[in-house]
């Protein structure tokens, strides 16, 4: 089977990068498909993660005002689709443009979209101006009228499908993209944190929970990897707080298992996610996750008590006395760490992966 997905670059170190890396990659190695992927204006940038060299990749190159950038991403697009006549056109791109692609392509091809985000990725702050409101609102309902044009419209998860009133919805989840021999010993006094510095990902109050652990345990540290925002602020917070020797902030990590694999406790301190892909790396390193119960993503990953920890989303004071019981608690790592190795294999590629193809052999 043909296959295109459509993306707007696939250099960055993010989530949807490492997923599309995996499925990709799968889909040519294992199940010998024929994959192309075609990107925007990514040029001649190295890739952060590893893709399939049996996958062939195009680029468009466009320049110039918005007329000129619609119009040159257009005759682009619709020359390749004309040449690689793909069985399936798979859209992974999360901006607002991606909605108008099967008008622009006329549907010559079986059309899915892959939501990878929530709604709620329009929202850039706590409070919101009236017009901001009116602004994303208008966004949503433009969103949910062209959505209907997709053959298929696959999100990662149940709480997901809330957020959309649409007949062809879909929920695949997101497959691992690995699960080493070896498990962290939950030895060490490291509770990590992984993603780009963003609203979104909560850090400012994952920092604010960290001053409450750090007054009980103090020869504890906290580390996050993700891309640095010097204009969040975190450094400067957690100078206010106190507790800035004992954060650390890195750059994104390509041997990110490693951490992992160091680390005791993994946290996902997000203000909402699309699923929490962090979620099942750190589980498959054995490593218990707390995370606020945000939407969505982490409910359906999280079997709270069981494999790790929900809080109540923004609830600060909990959020740290979760932190602070695993910490203390060693047995209880152990235990929530074998839990949670062995549940999120439902996630694992071979899985995940059967899903798509009898999605693909459905539509084609």
């Amino acid at each position: 089977m043909r296959i295109l997905y459509i993306t707007n670059q696939i250099s960055g170190a993010g989530g949807l990068e490492r997923v599309l890396s995996v499925k990709a990659s799968y889909l040519a190695d294992i199940l010998n498909y024929e994959v192309h992927i075609v990107t925007l204006n990514q040029g001649d940038d190295t890739l952060f993660f590893d893709f399939s060299n049996k996958i062939t990749h195009h680029d468009i190159l466009v320049n110039g005002n918005v007329l000129q950038y619609i119009k040159q991403y257009s005759i682009g697009l619709k020359k390749l689709v004309s040449r690689i006549k793909p069985e399936i056109i798979c859209v992974c791109d999360d901006g607002l443009k991606a909605f108008f692609l099967p008008l622009l392509l006329s549907k010559n091809s079986p059309m899915i979209y892959e939501r990878h985000v929530s709604k709620q990725i329009e929202i850039k702050a706590d409070s919101e101006t009236f017009l901001q409101k009116i602004k994303t609102k208008l966004t949503f309902i433009l969103m949910g009228i062209l959505a209907k044009s997709y053959d298929k419209f696959v999100v990662l998860t149940q709480g997901n499908t809330s957020e959309w009133n649409l007949k062809n919805i879909a929920v695949i989840p997101n497959p691992l993209s690995f699960y080493p021999e070896e498990s962290s010993k939950l030895g060490n006094k490291t509770v990590i944190a992984v993603g780009k510095q963003s609203f979104q990902k909560g850090y400012d109050r994952l920092l604010q929970s960290w001053k409450i652990v750090h007054q009980k345990n103090p020869d504890w540290n906290l580390s996050i990897f993700g891309t640095i925002d010097e204009k969040q602020g975190l450094k400067s917070l957690a100078e206010q707080l106190g507790i800035e020797k004992k954060v650390f902030f890195y750059p994104a990590e390509k041997n990110i298992i490693q951490q992992y694999q160091q680390a005791s406790v993994f946290v996902l301190p997000s203000r909402f996610e699309g699923f929490g892909m962090v979620l099942i790396e750190a589980m498959a390193c054995g490593v218990p996750c707390i995370s606020f119960d945000c939407p969505h993503g982490p409910k359906d990953i999280i079997s709270n008590n069981q494999d790790g920890f929900l809080v109540g989303n923004n609830d600060i004071m909990q959020f740290a006395s979760a932190i602070n019981q695993l910490i203390e608690d060693h047995l209880l790592r152990k235990e929530m760490g074998m839990k949670a190795r062995e549940n999120v294999k439902r996630f694992l590629p071979e899985a995940v992966m059967k899903q798509w193809e009898t999605l693909f052999k459905e539509l084609a």
